[in-house]
């Protein structure tokens, strides 16, 4: 399959590392301009770079804005007035006892993982019905459906992303517009390497030593090993071109068989 994204332009939020930064490049190898999306102007810039080497000859633009907040989204929108593509990917996670979590992060973890996405999705969707084109993206995870109890303020965050996607997608009816959410699994970003060398033998060499972790720690997973981020970029990628024009209100899983349900 041949996927062309020429003339369109992109915004992926939260795109300086992980499934953000892997999505980035993937859009731009297929044509798109894309909007490369941190807090930090140094950190962007950097990764701005970086990528440009992934991606020869891509246009990327840095966009260093908190998309948390409402000065942040405002920002985003100055740098870049129309986009046809929004990857809302940013989250944050961590794990806190249940009893544990406070009023102020249950706020925040709704704040970050949930209303930054809606508050862009509401700047930019009226540009993309005008137009009749445009894909409007989610990032949630197995954790929207499978609640952690180490942290069910972050599978809230999740499941909440799976509601307002379809919440948006019935907005955008017949407009060209699609809506969708990408449900990720456990997947191989900065930090899971330590993570899982925590909890099996050190002197594993990585691949043996994912497997290991997934078979003992993470035994639902069908596929038995960490994804690369790449792999969720291709179902991004798919879902932003004019091929994926017939899907929108899914939650389309890219995890590996983690979640035991046929539907999620």
């Amino acid at each position: 399959m041949h996927i062309d994204l020429t003339g369109r332009t992109a915004l992926v939020t939260g795109s300086t590392q992980g499934i953000g930064a892997a999505a980035a490049v993937a859009l731009a190898r297929a044509g798109a301009r894309v909007g490369i999306n941190g807090r930090d102007e140094r950190r962007v810039a950097d990764r701005v770079e970086s990528l440009a080497g992934e991606a020869p000859g891509a246009d990327l633009v840095p966009v260093a804005a908190d998309v948390s907040t409402d000065e942040g989204a405002r920002r985003v929108t100055e740098l870049l007035p129309e986009v046809d593509i929004l990857v809302n990917n940013l989250g944050i996670f961590g794990a806190v006892d249940a009893l544990e979590i406070t009023d102020d992060e249950w706020r925040r973890y709704f704040e970050v993982n949930v209303l930054a996405a809606v508050r862009l999705t509401r700047l930019y969707l009226p540009g993309m019905t005008e137009r009749g084109w445009g894909r409007v993206q989610y990032v949630a995870s197995d954790s929207a459906v499978v609640i952690p109890a180490e942290m069910i303020h972050y599978g809230m965050s999740k499941t909440a992303l799976l509601a307002v996607g379809r919440g948006f997608a019935k907005k955008a009816a017949g407009t060209g517009v699609t809506v969708n959410c990408v449900i990720a699994g456990p997947t191989h970003t900065a930090g899971v390497e330590d993570f899982v060398y925590e909890l099996v033998d050190r002197e594993l060499p990585w691949d043996e030593a994912q497997r290991t972790f997934m078979r003992e720690h993470r035994p639902q997973s069908l596929l038995q090993r960490l994804i690369e981020p790449e792999e969720i970029a291709h179902m991004i990628v798919y879902l932003s071109s004019e091929q994926a024009s017939a899907t929108t209100g899914g939650a389309l899983r890219v995890d590996g068989g983690y979640v035991d349900s046929i539907l999620p």
